[in-house]
C-alpha cells in the first residue's frame, strides 16, 4: 500500500530532549551561569514557544535562535551577550546524537522494503552534523530540511518541494511519520498524504483532524505497514 516515508528527525528517530538538554547545560556552563532545572525547563518551553511561532510564520529562523536567549536572559536578569550565548549553543547542539530507543534499527529494516526520506524543520548545519554522527544517511533516498528549502512545515510549500524531488512520486502511496501535530500531521494533511503520529506518551491528540494511524515509537512502524 504505502511505498514512500517521510520521516521526521527530532523525537521520531533523534532524542531531541536529551541533545538539547546536555547542550543548555553546557552552553550556560560556559557563559558563566548555573544549569539549574528550572532554567533548563524554561529554556525549553521557551525554545518551543519560538518554534510554534516560526511554524506559524510569525517569526523568521534568526528570531528563533536569539529571541529564545534572549528572553531567557530578560527572564532571569542574566548579564552577558546572549547572541554569543546562542551560537554557542548551536554549536554545542551540534554536537554527537542520541538515538530513540531501537530507532537505528527500525530504519535498517524499514530501508530494506521502502523508499526513505528525511523531512525536518532543523536547521541545516545542526542537523546535518547530527545525521553524518548517527550515521543514518544510507537509509534515506534524500534529507529534506527546511532551512534548505526555505519554507517550514506544516506550510504545503515544503511538502510541494519534497515530492516534487522524489522520482515517481504518487501521494496515494506516501506518508508522512513524525512526533508533532502541528507540524508533520496538518503539514501531512495540508499536503493530502496519509499521516502517522509518533505518541510515546500516550497524549490526547487535540487539533482538529486526527492522524491517519497513530504509534508509540518507530520500532512499531513496520507492524503498521504490513498490517495494512
Amino acid at each position: 500500500m504505502f511505498e514512500i516515508l517521510f520521516i521526521d528527525l527530532d523525537d521520531t528517530i533523534l532524542d531531541f530532549k536529551a541533545q538539547e538538554d546536555a547542550a543548555i547545560v553546557k552552553t550556560l556552563q560556559n557563559a558563566g551561569i548555573t544549569p539549574t532545572q528550572e532554567i533548563c525547563d524554561r529554556y525549553s518551553q521557551i525554545n518551543k514557544e519560538h518554534w510554534a511561532r516560526l511554524e506559524k510564520g510569525e517569526i523568521d529562523r534568526l528570531q528563533v535562535q536569539y529571541g529564545r536567549f534572549q528572553t531567557l536572559f530578560d527572564e532571569f536578569g542574566f548579564a552577558g551577550d546572549y547572541k554569543t550565548v546562542a551560537l554557542s549553543y548551536g554549536e554545542n547542539l551540534s554536537e554527537g546524537h542520541y538515538f530513540l530507543p531501537g530507532a537505528e534499527e527500525a530504519l535498517a529494516r524499514l530501508s530494506r522494503k521502502y523508499r526513505l526520506f528525511i523531512t525536518s524543520n532543523g536547521t541545516t548545519r545542526i542537523q546535518n552534523k547530527r545525521l553524518d554522527s548517527a550515521g543514518i544517511r544510507k537509509y534515506f533516498e534524500a534529507i529534506f530540511i527546511s532551512q534548505d528549502i526555505g519554507i517550514n512545515k506544516p506550510d504545503k510549500g515544503f511538502f510541494d518541494y519534497c515530492f516534487s524531488h522524489v522520482p515517481g512520486f504518487d501521494p496515494t502511496k506516501a506518508m508522512i511519520v513524525g512526533d508533532s501535530p502541528s507540524s508533520d500531521i496538518t503539514g501531512g494533511q495540508n499536503a493530502g498524504i496519509a499521516t502517522c503520529w509518533i505518541n510515546p506518551k500516550g497524549r490526547e491528540y487535540t487539533r482538529p483532524n486526527k492522524p491517519d494511524y497513530e504509534i508509540e515509537s518507530l520500532v512499531q512502524l513496520e507492524g503498521l505497514l504490513e498490517s495494512l
